[in-house]
């Protein structure tokens, strides 16, 4: 049993989908874009361009800041905060440092079935930085994303394990998309990830000494760095030494973390108020606004799916996970009083199955009155399940109407009981040892039956009226 506690505070990045830059009107998007195409005076900090607030990155931060159940300050300031490094040629970042946009919040997280409360200090506005390649012996610039809003939320000291971190990064993401405030996509670099992290022997209240570990670009890459960093701590300690507060880098090809530079301190960044820019003061009304255009968020959508339409734990976890598809979920029900559990089946399969083949998409193709057509006509008899799973193919790669194609394709279900006992009794003329055990009382092989009948009638057979069939002519 380990004698160590470790303690983990988060510092989550995530880009913000505006159109343009934050101090500036250069285009927000950086992705596979030719580099320093997106640049301009402003971002590139020529002598004399001045910074021009962002609203939209300041609405999509408070968004954030309210889904995270923080107070909104209506008084907050820039600051500029001072480093040598050549990803910003200003020599400096515009970011927010005593007076944030938000405070003093909290996000629930489940592990395990279990559920806790984790402490959300700040949610503040800054810019990105531009991206550094590394060639040979030689560095190059990217200016591209430098400017582009980037909102920082930062927790207090209440995770305390990889497995509570990654539990709440998941739920960052999943508010993110939900506000459409950024894509959340970590392997674009959307959403990026610092966790400061300490162990103390357990029983005590003095913390450890902070480790800084960055380079967390995937939440795979999360679990596996904290996991490697709080075994190296401890090894540390274990041996008489001391942990040195440094900053760290997650090399992940090796699965170990590396030391990078000594640990700057506020002290160093030297911050004072961003001289080019006003303080903000931020009306009650502006903040009313904001407030009546959150979307549901997802508990309580949870909550309500649960209490609505009967689903289990799992099954909502999954539905809700990404708005788009609670969307599409709630779209299905509108038509012909479809079971709520019918559309979830179809949802966790075919939708599902479709969507992880495709690398690029733009969501589902498939309206949802078509799929809600569909599983009407399976429930009236007029094609089997198979036939809607190759119905639902043909509408998501080319589109069309659900009876059309059933129609072109021949794939209305066989329900004739003369029909489907003529095909039975071939079969059981060709199965003779399967109709035995039947008969026998061994109920197994109606299956296997069942199978050579759907292939007989090249899997048009009303499934449910073959097995009444079968029944009636073998089991006595």
């Amino acid at each position: 049993m380990s004698t160590f506690e470790t303690i983990i505070g988060m510092e989550v990045h995530v880009e913000l989908q505006t159109k343009s830059k934050m101090f500036c009107s250069c285009p927000a998007d950086h992705f596979h874009v030719e580099p320093n195409s997106h640049t301009c005076p402003v971002c590139t900090a020529q002598p004399g361009a001045l910074p021009v607030i962002n609203e939209r990155a300041m609405q999509l931060t408070a968004m954030t800041g309210l889904a995270l159940n923080c107070e909104i300050q209506s008084h907050n300031v820039f600051a500029r905060k001072n480093y040598v490094y050549p990803d910003l040629p200003k020599g400096y970042q515009i970011s927010q440092y005593d007076l944030p946009l938000c405070k003093n919040g909290y996000i629930d997280i489940e592990t395990d079935d279990k559920k806790k409360r984790i402490g959300i200090e700040r949610v503040h506005l800054e810019e990105d930085t531009g991206k550094l390649i590394h060639s040979g012996r030689s560095s190059l610039v990217d200016y591209n994303r430098a400017g582009v809003p980037l909102m920082e939320i930062v927790t207090d000291s209440s995770i305390r394990s990889e497995d509570e971190a990654f539990a709440y990064l998941t739920k960052i993401r999943q508010i993110v998309r939900y506000l459409e405030a950024s894509s959340g996509d970590m392997e674009k670099g959307a959403m990026r990830c610092e966790a400061n992290i300490s162990i103390r022997p357990l029983h005590t209240e003095k913390y450890g000494t902070k480790v800084e570990v960055k380079n967390l670009n995937s939440f795979r890459s999360v679990r596996n760095a904290i996991e490697y960093e709080v075994k190296r701590q401890k090894q540390v300690i274990e041996e008489g030494n001391t942990v040195r507060q440094v900053t760290m880098g997650w090399d992940e090809g090796s699965g170990i973390t590396r030391e990078q530079r000594s640990k700057e301190t506020s002290e160093d960044y030297r911050y004072f108020p961003e001289p080019d820019l006003l303080n903000i003061h931020l009306n009650e009304d502006w903040i009313d606004h904001l407030k009546s255009d959150l979307p549901e968020l997802p508990t309580t959508k949870a909550d309500r799916f649960s209490s609505r339409y009967g689903l289990n734990h799992q099954d909502i976890s999954v539905i809700t996970e990404d708005r788009s598809i609670s969307d599409y979920f709630e779209a299905i029900l509108t038509f012909d009083n479809i079971d709520p559990k019918q559309a979830t089946n179809w949802i966790l399969g075919e939708v599902f199955r479709l969507l992880n083949t495709e690398s690029e998409g733009d969501g589902i193709p498939v309206p949802a009155k078509d799929l809600a057509k569909l599983i009407t006509l399976v429930n009236e008899g007029i094609i089997n399940q198979n036939a809607a799973r190759t119905v639902f193919v043909e509408l998501w790669e080319h589109g069309g109407n659900p009876e059309d194609i059933i129609n072109a394709k021949g794939l209305s279900q066989i329900s004739d009981k003369t029909e489907l006992e003529q095909a039975i009794a071939q079969v059981i003329a060709a199965e003779p040892e399967a109709a035995e055990k039947i008969q026998g009382g061994n109920l197994k092989p109606i299956q296997f039956l069942m199978g050579q009948v759907m292939k007989a009638t090249r899997g048009k057979a009303n499934p449910k009226l073959v097995q009444e069939l079968i029944k009636k002519q073998l089991v006595q």
